[in-house]
């Protein structure tokens, strides 16, 4: 198993690519933490973990309290005793406008994107150093590293991720911290459905947001969406011991769409 052994934490883990992820790191070996403000849906998946064999506990709350982005670190190393990767997937797509553009909304996508994987980040790295090294992932988009018509917001945040994971990748390669970005396209998850449906968005959404998702799909040279185990997929290579040399990375999973 890719992950025997592993101590980790997934953010955002009750649905979508964050539960694929979590599911997918349990069946090759490790304990997860998942994490996620909807404590009935995270409480699901890790019964589903513990269920099959695996170990899991639920951590619910609000990553926007810089206490709780910390805290789920501790509690994890409590429950498991140390810790090896962490997934930083929790994320928000903002607002679709720039003018009339409403700042909580602003603030709300700034804060879920970027300040709560730094308090995350900064709780994790010293017990990184305690096991000898870690790998750091974070979710991104192909939207960090190309801009995106549709989400000038959420396009500014994910470089700063992208930015963020660049620069760690170098300060902490020589104490075996490995940092990555995966930066999904189109993928057919809840959090699509938000995206297409927002009202401000440049072009107004259909009735049928089921249609919409579908065509935004199609645009990809692989003509449909990717499903959430695809970027799971993805994420256990960049966490496990197979990328050894890999950091520094944002690895587009997008079906060709930035090729």
């Amino acid at each position: 198993m890719r992950l025997a052994g592993k101590i980790g934490i997934v953010t955002a883990a009750a649905s979508g690519m964050g539960r694929a992820g979590a599911l997918r790191f349990a069946r090759e070996g490790a304990a997860v933490a998942v994490v996620d403000i909807d404590a009935a849906n995270a409480e699901a998946v890790a019964q589903q973990i513990t269920q099959s064999g695996g170990k899991a506990v639920a951590l619910a709350g609000d990553l926007r309290r810089d206490d709780f982005s910390r805290d789920i670190v501790q509690r994890s190393v409590k429950a498991f005793g140390g810790l090896d990767f962490v997934w930083n997937h929790v994320g928000h797509p903002g607002p679709a406008a720039v003018e009339r553009i409403d700042m909580q909304e602003f603030e709300r996508a700034v804060d879920l994107n970027l300040r709560t994987v730094l308090v995350t980040t900064e709780a994790a790295i010293p017990e990184m150093r305690r096991r000898g090294g870690g790998a750091l992932l974070y979710t991104a988009s192909t939207a960090g590293i190309q801009g995106s018509t549709y989400s000038p917001v959420y396009s500014a945040v994910k470089f700063g991720v992208v930015g963020f994971v660049r620069a760690l990748a170098k300060r902490h390669a020589r104490e075996k911290i490995r940092v990555n970005a995966i930066c999904p396209g189109t993928v057919d998850t809840p959090m699509l459905r938000v995206f297409v449906a927002r009202p401000d968005s440049p072009t107004p959404p259909p009735n049928d947001v089921e249609a919409l998702v579908q065509q935004r799909g199609g645009l990809n040279p692989t003509g449909r969406p990717a499903q959430p185990e695809e970027i799971a997929n993805a994420a256990l290579f960049l966490l496990s011991d197979e990328a050894s040399f890999v950091t520094g990375v944002a690895l587009p999973v997008d079906g060709g769409a930035t090729a």
